[in-house]
């Protein structure tokens, strides 16, 4: 059956292990919380004995492995991780021979697995194949997504209150939006900023300014927000810190280049009634983006971020052809801009 990720970690931690699991998503951190959980309540673990990790380099070893007995052990514990089984080849109707193989042997075979394994199945994405539905209807099925802005703040607190720091949500929305949605970054940022502050202390937006570590999307932001106010000192100051901090210049490049065509979009999509969320494709933890694009778009006509468009175009152009220096090139433009 399919089942939330808070039923999922509830099981868990009160109930037995089931002998069949498929987890995908796009939050790995939440994933591999879960796998460690199921080791540390499977018990103790002998690799290649009762412990077996399958991926797409060896899954045709897959039902072999699920055949040999946990010599010495009631049972066997599997991963399969991102083995391709559940991919539905688009040209094709039928299943892969592997799996019919391996839908099959679990359907013929459903008591020894029950008595004998657990089968974790991994993956980043799933199509719904026969893999998906046999695990469905005799196991436990769960999407674990990118969780949503007010769920992330909600995991970060609870961390906070665990070493008892103190910290205000708005603070921990401004640690999202500088350092990404991304939980295992976060996590890491945040239990930086706890050591930092110590027990009883509290977590303030100036010690996020001065540990966290900002994406490079969140510094484009900053780029563009002191382009549009005509700042041009504070522009090339943030160009030359992501220059300092060693980030290449054409990735640099391509992250203003990107940043400015959904300007360039949203910019359409306002005009046209449209909405944003949709024009831009932003995952749904990242509506919080919306009010930033609508707020930078302001800055510009839509004429002025067409032709910013173009000169990045040509400056990538003229920079692989050895026509300007990168470097250059991109403080011309900023310049430009501000003026």
């Amino acid at each position: 059956m399919e089942i939330k990720y808070e039923a999922l970690e509830k099981d868990l931690n009160s109930g037995d292990l089931k002998p069949l699991y498929l987890l995908y998503g796009e939050e790995n951190y939440l994933i591999d919380l879960m796998l460690k959980k199921m080791k540390k309540k499977f018990g103790e673990l002998v690799q290649g004995i009762n412990f077996i990790v399958i991926d797409e380099n060896n899954c045709n070893e897959l039902v072999s492995n699920m055949e040999i007995p946990a010599f010495g052990y009631d049972k066997k514990l599997i991963f399969v991780k991102n083995s391709g089984l559940f991919k539905k080849d688009g040209r094709k109707k039928e299943p892969t021979y592997l799996q019919k193989i391996v839908s099959e042997y679990i359907l013929e075979n459903l008591t020894n697995v029950r008595e004998t394994l657990v089968l974790v199945f991994v993956e980043n994405t799933v199509d719904k194949n026969i893999v998906y539905d046999v695990i469905c209807k005799e196991g436990i099925v769960c999407e674990i997504a990118e969780l949503k802005v007010p769920q992330l703040v909600a995991k970060l607190k609870q961390v906070c209150d665990l070493y008892q720091v103190k910290v205000e949500n708005q603070v921990l929305q401004y640690l999202i939006e500088i350092s990404g949605t991304n939980l295992q970054i976060l996590m890491n940022e945040i239990r930086k900023l706890i050591e930092y502050t110590g027990e009883g202390g509290q977590i303030t937006q100036d010690s996020v300014d001065c540990l966290a570590i900002k994406q490079m999307e969140s510094v484009i932001f900053e780029l563009t927000d002191n382009l549009g106010n005509k700042k041009i000192d504070k522009a090339i100051e943030v160009l030359e810190n992501l220059i300092y901090q060693k980030e290449p210049l054409q990735k640099i490049l391509i992250t203003l280049y990107n940043h400015f065509k959904k300007l360039f979009l949203c910019s359409i999509a306002l005009n046209l009634n449209k909405d944003v969320t949709k024009v831009l494709n932003l995952k749904p933890n990242q509506t919080f983006l919306v009010s930033k694009y609508k707020k930078q778009v302001s800055y510009f006509k839509q004429e002025d971020l067409r032709r910013i468009l173009k000169e990045f175009v040509e400056i990538d152009y003229k920079s692989k052809n050895g026509l300007v220096d990168l470097n250059v090139a991109l403080k011309s433009v900023l310049c430009t801009y501000c003026s």
